[in-house]
């Protein structure tokens, strides 16, 4: 009888003969995947990896700048405005976390499925060497959530072309600072009185039609915007975004810094101490067990059987300055055990098998008749 050793390495050889293109496609769905036949080449035995979930935790954070407007110490006066901007500020915080689980090849949890010889079964592998399919090229795609994306600030009110439309010959000769703060806020409601009488018709120069009246409606209602940002100050937001990943083990996990927050350069290292601490717990709620038979027994291991996982399941919990950002239950590899299918189910010349197995956990997610 041949040794494991042997046979794995014929299997390994008729895998570089698949990989020179003699091979069919596979579909658009499982671009990076692979397909290994079990033949003669092989032995009728072909070689995989089970895996380890990782988590990508996908990090969404608001970095918020405020500033004082230039007549910040008139604003009550001339404005009424009680809650002016005094001094310049920066804050963050973490607006969302997103939990993604996917498989990474287990290099220690290597195995053989021996089919039977003569029989035509194969298996689909992804690029880490995981089993995805077997007897089946029909493999749903794996769809990702909405993510979010970075989005830079908007230009605030005193960084546009109507902020210095706004300024007048009078407030630009001034050289006193409460001056220049009377004329604007004479401006604003000089800017008002404006709107106003072309909304009512009262204007001596009304646009012609809608799209000119809304441009001009548009700009007065800017430089309102950019005076008023002279004595209220400006706040501007920009959204940042980071991606981490992190391999758990078997046991419970408490308050892992998995990065920190920085309201002046966003997402930092986790050993980055300029920045607050963005923490995860991962709680066991549930172990794989192996499957019994009618008497309680536990099932054995089949002879020469497709090995999958049967995987564990962990609550994860994203946390960030005493709240919990995210909470979501996952499965993981790494909880649970393995077991087998009987290798003769795909090898049957009347009705043949398919399994699909997901990717992230080695879990069986569809099994049944291949035809």
């Amino acid at each position: 009888m041949k040794t494991l050793t042997k046979v794995v390495r014929n299997i390994m050889a008729a895998t570089c003969i698949a990989a020179g293109g003699i091979l069919p496609a596979i579909p658009a769905a499982a671009q990076t995947s692979q397909r290994l036949d079990a033949g003669k080449a092989s032995e009728y035995g072909l070689v995989y990896s089970l895996p380890l979930t990782v988590l990508d935790i996908v990090l969404e954070a608001e970095l918020t700048e405020e500033n004082p407007g230039e007549f910040q110490n008139y604003a009550r006066r001339y404005l009424g405005v009680e809650d002016a901007v005094r001094t310049p500020s920066r804050s963050a915080s973490l607006k969302s976390a997103v939990v993604l689980t996917r498989g990474v090849a287990d290099s220690g949890n290597r195995w053989l499925a021996q089919f039977k010889a003569g029989s035509t079964p194969f298996m689909i592998l992804n690029a880490d060497n995981v089993p995805v399919a077997i007897n089946t090229e029909d493999v749903p795609a794996v769809e990702e959530p909405a993510l979010p994306q970075a989005k830079d600030a908007a230009p605030n009110p005193l960084q546009t072309e109507a902020a210095r439309q706004a300024v007048t010959q009078d407030m630009a000769r001034s050289s006193s600072v409460s001056k220049k703060a009377e004329l604007a806020s004479q401006r604003i409601f000089e800017l008002r009185e404006t709107r106003s009488d072309i909304l009512s018709g009262q204007s001596d120069n009304t646009p012609p039609d809608g799209q000119a009246m809304k441009l001009v409606l548009d700009n007065l209602s800017a430089q309102e915007a950019a005076l008023t940002a002279m004595f209220a100050g400006t706040r501007s937001t920009r959204t940042v975004v980071t991606r981490v990943t992190l391999e758990p083990d078997s046991t419970d996990i408490s308050g892992k810094v998995i990065a920190r927050l920085s309201s002046v350069d966003g997402f930092v290292d986790a050993d980055n101490l300029s920045g607050a601490p963005v923490t995860v717990n991962v709680t066991v709620l549930d172990e794989g067990r192996l499957p019994v038979n009618e008497k309680g027994e536990v099932k054995r291991f089949p002879k020469g059987g497709v090995a999958y996982t049967i995987p564990g399941t962990a609550l994860v919990e994203v946390c960030y300055d005493g709240r919990t950002i995210a909470s979501v239950e996952v499965p993981l590899a790494q909880l649970g055990v393995t077991f087998g299918l009987d290798p003769a189910l795909f090898t049957d010349k009347k009705s043949p098998s398919k399994v699909i197995f997901d990717s992230a956990t080695g879990a069986v997610v569809t099994l049944g008749p291949a035809n």
